[in-house]
Parts: structure tokens; C-alpha cells; sequence
């Protein structure tokens, strides 16, 4: 419940900023702003297009192949078992030839959701383990945190794209005498996009928590989840997936990167400390 009002609150956040933007904007421009309000519809296009073919993408980006329950009998086993335990229908199962052990989940919604691991994962991790990091998909497939996190994208690359446009506007068009308002605008352009992108990796971060709490509880083994988030962080620190694309980094169970962001760095970090996931899964044990 926490971790959904978080969310709540940080898209709320995102949604006052951009509000906050389009104020300062009217206050300082006295002509229409048909840029950026192009710049807006574009934003929102863009990441409505990503989100009704982001399975598709993302598969392609990483050369994902759907298996047959011939093909992995016992991968399609253990999500069929937990898709059902998780009352949604099963996803289609993919397997990612890729050395760095890590695993994601996209599609749209339940009935559009594919289910990617690594050979890595595969390889690396016991059965119990691999229960743990697919309920952890599940959860997010049951939480709908594709969506979620393709509002996100939609507000802050919106928030990008506006501030962009205003500052080359500022800059370039002029607005008259008026220099504090000027420095003002010049200065939302250039913060608001920081803390745009803070706020969508709080809830990135968010998300994460929230999938692992899911994943326990649908699979029943919260250990299994923390042991393998161990071994995952552990296999990704040794064999970064160089190949990985920043800008999908967050779909995975972990930095596929293998970075250890700490401190003020994990402000700007996808995925949530490994400790401190763990140090909430042993919270779970008891149920």
C-alpha cells in the first residue's frame, strides 16, 4: 500500500511541474506558445507509441526469441504455475542468448505480457531462485507497471521537450525588458528536466520494491527472490551487459550494468539498493 501511494505521489509531482512550467511560461511570453505546445503533443505521441509497441521493441532491441513449451518445458512450467497463483492469464515466455544473467517483463497489460530471461539467469540460478525472479515479473505485470511507468515517461519527456523549446524561445525570442523573468525561465528550463527525470526513477525505484513484495507473495518463497537477487548482483557486476540500452535499463530485475549507485547517485539510479531489496524480502519470511 506505501509503495502504491508513493507512486500516487510522485506522479502527482511530475503532474505539478509541468503545470508549474506552462505557469511561468504564460507569466513571462506574451504571445501564444504553439512550439511548445507541438513539443508537448509530440512528447505525449512518442511515448504513447512506446507503450503499445514496447514489447515489440524492446524484444527486437535485445534479440529475444519466444520458446515452445517443447523448447523449455521447465521455464514454461514455472510461469504457468505462478501466472496462475497470481490470477493472471500466462505471458508468453522469451530467452535473451546473453552471458549477464538477468531477466524482464513488457507488454501493455496481462493479456499482452511476455516474460524475458537471459541464458545467464537460466544457467546461474536454482529453481527456487528462478520462481523468485519470475513472481517478481509477475508483479509487475499484475501491477500494471508498464503503464505506470510509461505515464511517467509521458509527463517527463513532455517536461524535457517543453523546457527545450522555452529556453531556445527565451533566449532567442526575447521578452522584452523583463530580465528577472528571463534568468527565471532560462533557469525552469534548465532544473525542470533534472528533477522530471529524479521523479521517474523515484518511481522506477518504486516499482522495484513493490514487484519484489508482489513476487514473494506469489511464489511464497521470499528467500528464493533474495538469494537470487544476490546472485544476480554479484553476475552482473562480473559480466555487464554491454549491450543493454540506458534508456531500458529499468525493466530489468537488475542494473543490467552492473553499477552499485550510492549515496546522492541513487537519485539518478533505476533500481533500488540490493541490501535494502533484500533487507525487506527477509522482512516477508514469515509468510
Amino acid at each position: 500500500m506505501f509503495e502504491n501511494i508513493k507512486t500516487v505521489l510522485l506522479l502527482t509531482v511530475l503532474t505539478f511541474l509541468l503545470m508549474g512550467i506552462f505557469g511561468l511560461i504564460g507569466s513571462f511570453f506574451k504571445l501564444g506558445m504553439l512550439g511548445v505546445l507541438f513539443g508537448f503533443i509530440v512528447a505525449i505521441a512518442m511515448n504513447f507509441g512506446s507503450y503499445f509497441f514496447s514489447d515489440k521493441i524492446v524484444l527486437k532491441m535485445y534479440g529475444a526469441k519466444e520458446v515452445s513449451e517443447q523448447e523449455a518445458p521447465e521455464l514454461h512450467s514455472i510461469v504457468s504455475e505462478l501466472a496462475q497463483n497470481a490470477g493472471i492469464p500466462k505471458p508468453k515466455v522469451a530467452v535473451v542468448e546473453s552471458g549477464t544473467p538477468n531477466a524482464f517483463a513488457t507488454g501493455r497489460n496481462p493479456k499482452n505480457a511476455v516474460v524475458a530471461v537471459t541464458t545467464g539467469i537460466l544457467n546461474l540460478l536454482s529453481r527456487d531462485e528462478l520462481e523468485g525472479v519470475i513472481a517478481h515479473e509477475l508483479g509487475h505485470v499484475k501491477n500494471r507497471d508498464i503503464l505506470i511507468s510509461a505515464v511517467a515517461a509521458t509527463v517527463a519527456g513532455a517536461i524535457m521537450i517543453i523546457a527545450d523549446y522555452t529556453r531556445f524561445f527565451a533566449i532567442f525570442g526575447g521578452g522584452g525588458e523583463d530580465t528577472e523573468g528571463l534568468i527565471a525561465v532560462i533557469a525552469m528550463s534548465i532544473l525542470a528536466p533534472i528533477a522530471a527525470i529524479i521523479v521517474q526513477l523515484a518511481i522506477s525505484r518504486t516499482r522495484e520494491y513493490k514487484a519484489d513484495e508482489s513476487g514473494a507473495r506469489i511464489s511464497g518463497k521470499p528467500w528464493a527472490l533474495a538469494d537470487a537477487l544476490r546472485k544476480l548482483q554479484m553476475g552482473a557486476s562480473a559480466r555487464p551487459m554491454d549491450s543493454a540500452n540506458p534508456a531500458t535499463a529499468h525493466m530489468f530485475i537488475v542494473n543490467p550494468f552492473g553499477g552499485k549507485a550510492k549515496t546522492l547517485l541513487n537519485l539518478f539510479s533505476t533500481h533500488p539498493p540490493i541490501n535494502e531489496r533484500i533487507k525487506k524480502l527477509e522482512e516477508l519470511r514469515s509468510f
